[in-house]
């Protein structure tokens, strides 16, 4: 009987000890930070050099599982009236109707539908990429992230990169024009690479 109730007490004892601690969370949401991210790209000009651009204005989150990557998600908003090609002209025509159309469609957008792990701290994101009002399916190939650091007031920081290539023609940025040679002004083919700096979002207590 003495045996019997102490099996009672201990299994009772730890029970209370589970139902008292936290649910473990392994999932945490991280916010880019935009002063420490960007969206590059590339593109050949005149089928014989290449020019490059950025957009300065990259916002988002990411909800990362690190227990299983497949459940994480990430959302990015890029301000495509932050493009910068260090051509003040250029970057007016890329806003205009013949290339962005900005006044129209300010924001081009990733949405993941699929995360998956492809290596020693490497990802295989696929995901909604909406440029001009077109949605597409893309794959982007990620670096990382990578392990957190504390910055100097005490938040938790993890950085990526990711790379993609896509074709323009197919989100409705048409515009060219034709060389004596048979060639064009802008090739159809652009190199983007996004490397964002990501901090921790903590919730607060009694939330």
């Amino acid at each position: 009987m003495m045996g019997h109730s102490i099996g009672r007490i201990v299994v009772s004892s730890a029970l209370a000890v589970a139902f008292s601690l936290p649910a473990s969370t392994p999932a945490s949401t991280w916010k880019i930070d935009p002063a420490h991210s960007s969206a590059q790209f590339s593109v050949r000009h005149l089928a014989i050099s290449t020019v490059r651009g950025a957009f300065s204005s990259v916002n988002g989150s990411v909800n990362y599982d690190d227990k299983d990557v497949s459940k994480s998600t990430i959302d990015v908003t890029i301000d495509v009236n932050s493009v910068d090609t260090r051509q003040p002209d250029r970057d007016k025509d890329l806003k205009s109707d013949k290339f962005f159309d900005t006044a129209t469609y300010p924001n081009i957008t990733f949405k993941s539908t699929k995360v998956e792990q492809a290596g020693v701290g490497k990802l295989k994101v696929t995901g909604d990429l909406t440029i001009r009002g077109t949605t597409k399916s893309v794959v982007l190939d990620v670096e990382g992230p990578t392990a957190p650091v504390k910055d100097p007031w005490g938040n938790s920081r993890v950085a990526a990169s990711a790379t993609t290539k896509v074709n323009r023609q197919d989100y409705g940025v048409k515009w060219n024009a034709k060389l004596d040679n048979g060639g064009v002004v802008v090739g159809d083919d652009v190199n983007i690479i996004i490397d964002v700096e990501l901090v921790q979002q903590v919730a607060k207590a009694g939330n």
